[in-house]
Formats: structure tokens, sequence, C-alpha cells
């Protein structure tokens, strides 16, 4: 899905082919410039989020679309006529816009999730986890205590014959 942000109009929802979000607003962005539109089409927008996880041992960071595309703008023929757009959220021949107070929530959680990594993996409690990085690192211990606000665990691992609860970050565990 795709967003574009017009001043003074409407977000509609359009549908567009599964992972062709970004081609879809290239194609839009390219359509703007030869086809004269940017007076009615402002800005295109795919809201994406940052999560993180272990690969073979290594933190890596990946880029994901986190919410399904909206389109504004008065021209939805031309919208519609863009490779890869499957249609418009609503009835068939006339396209439903979004709410504000959705357009507000959808931005803020873009402004959000541009500030943060997400984990792109969840845990859960009493699940057994791998530690993959810091000290106890290829140690097996027990998920006690979630803080996804954090991106934190507290996971109990077996130090001499005791469990001692460790706080790490998501990244630091792998799926046991």
């Amino acid at each position: 899905m795709a967003h574009v942000l017009a001043p003074k109009d409407q977000w509609f929802v359009v549908h567009v082919l599964s992972g062709q979000e970004n081609k879809v607003r290239e194609n839009i962005e390219r359509r703007v410039k030869t086809e004269e539109m940017s007076d009615v089409i402002f800005e295109v927008l795919v809201p994406t989020e940052r999560v993180s996880e272990i690969k073979r041992g290594k933190k890596s960071e990946t880029t994901r679309k986190f919410f399904p595309g909206q389109l504004v703008g008065r021209t939805w023929y031309f919208i519609r006529d863009t490779p890869g757009v499957i249609g418009f959220a609503g009835t068939k021949d006339r396209p439903i816009p979004m709410r504000q107070s959705e357009v507000d929530n959808m931005l803020a959680q873009m402004r959000e999730r541009e500030e943060k990594v997400k984990p792109k993996v969840s845990f859960e409690v009493g699940e057994t986890v791998k530690v993959a990085d810091g000290p106890f690192q290829n140690q097996n211990g027990i998920v006690e205590e979630i803080d996804p606000d954090r991106g934190k665990l507290r996971v109990s691992v077996t130090i001499f014959g005791r469990a001692t609860p460790v706080e790490l970050e998501y990244w630091q565990v792998e799926r046991g």
C-alpha cells in the first residue's frame, strides 16, 4: 500500500499488489511529474518501521511496512491507473476517505516508529531462549519478564548451578 498526502484534501485507502508499495510510490511520483499533477498530489508516503533481529549470532536491522496504505487526491482515475494499484477501499465507483482521527493516528504512529527500532521477534514468558550476545553467550535461559517498551527481557540463566535473573535486550537472545 502507498500513502499520498495532499494539504486540504482527504486520505483514501488504496489497495496495491503485495510487496509493490515502493514501486507504486515511485510510479505515482514519476507520473505526478510527467503528467503535471503536482497541484493535486503533493507527497507519497509508505509508512515503515525499523526492526532488529539476530541472524547467525549477528544483530541485523531491517525496514518493513507497518500499515496498510492510503492515498489522497481528487484524481482517483490517475491513481487507479497507476501500475500496481488494485483499487480504492470503498465502493467500486466511490472511494471512502479516512476519518481525520485515523489520519492523525497513522501519522503519529509513523513519527513514533521513526524514532525507535522494534524487535522483529516477540517472546513469551516461560519460553526457553539462547543468549546470543554478552557475557552469558551460548547459555540457555527462561524468559521471566518482558518489557516491550524498552525492548528488554529478564531471563533466568543458570550460573554455577543457581538460577540468576539477567536483563537482556531482545536482540541479545534467540529462540531456543
